[in-house]
């Protein structure tokens, strides 16, 4: 067998072995995660209560209106949420864009969410990500080909992290509001600081409104890791494109961007593509 032949066939070897690796490692990373899923919305209650004019008469002005336009009056209080999401991201302001498919869970009693995503980093080259908020605690592991561990950060920057990308996210699963754990300062014309507090950790938002009624901004100081140090930025989601989701009005795309000294890093943009309320149950 000659030399040219040996090297093919060790190339062939080589590929199918990664192929099968990443494979196998994908397959064992979306059952953690699925596992996760189902803990997550296992603490669900089976029935939920109709919203009503009166459970939202108490709000700032611009709130009640964004509520009456999503048109929660009249539903089910939302307790589960699941929904799929298209995206693209970047690492840096040099980077390129990678595209991106996730899906995520919330629960709203107890606040939480999971994320997972498969990130396409190059041909054949993905990275599968879960950011996760549970019982008051944050986590993000990320997983180059679903088998090598890039990061797995916790900690207090992370818990406030989480806490307020679930504040901000409530806008797709609206009577999460309603809450006792989230709490509205008084009608600021388009715009209300809300404050949410859970399990020891307290973070404020601010969102703004049209018109309208839609919420066409959330911006709030969030920890964010720069130059492998944790410090706290601005942090900006613009909102919009409102469609009608499962019978909830919300917006189905925006972008998500930190404001820094040296100017405005967008580096996440998304668009929901489907959501399902009170489903507790994995795809």
């Amino acid at each position: 067998m000659s030399i040219i032949i040996r090297v093919l066939i060790s190339i062939i070897v080589l590929f199918i072995l990664f192929i099968v690796g990443s494979f196998m490692g994908n397959r064992l990373f979306n059952r953690s995660v699925e596992n996760e899923i189902k803990e997550l919305f296992s603490r669900t209650k089976t029935k939920s209560t109709i919203v009503t004019k009166t459970d939202i008469e108490a709000l700032p002005k611009n709130v009640q209106r964004w509520l009456e336009y999503s048109r929660i009056v009249g539903k089910e209080n939302i307790l589960a949420v699941r929904l799929k999401q298209k995206a693209a991201m970047r690492l840096g302001t040099d980077k390129q864009w990678m595209s991106v498919q996730a899906e995520q869970y919330f629960t709203t009693e107890e606040p939480g969410f999971i994320w997972k995503a498969s990130i396409k980093a190059a041909p054949l080259i993905h990275i599968a990500g879960r950011d996760k908020y549970y019982d008051g605690k944050g986590s993000m592991l990320i997983k180059l080909l679903s088998l090598f561990t890039v990061a797995n950060s916790k900690g207090k920057e992370i818990n406030q992290g989480t806490l307020l990308r679930y504040l901000a996210e409530m806008v797709w699963f609206p009577t999460a509001s309603l809450n006792e754990y989230v709490t509205w300062d008084q009608d600021d014309g388009d715009t209300t600081k809300a404050t949410m507090t859970y399990k020891g950790i307290t973070a404020s938002g601010v969102f703004s409104f049209n018109d309208k009624g839609e919420v066409i901004k959330f911006e709030a100081e969030r920890y964010g890791e720069f130059n492998k140090e944790f410090r706290l930025e601005m942090w900006s989601i613009t909102l919009c494109d409102y469609k009608e989701l499962d019978g909830i009005l919300i917006p189905s795309s925006g972008n998500v961007s930190w404001k820094l000294k040296s100017g405005t890093f967008n580096w996440f943009n998304f668009e929901i593509t489907e959501i399902e309320y009170n489903k507790p149950l994995p795809y």
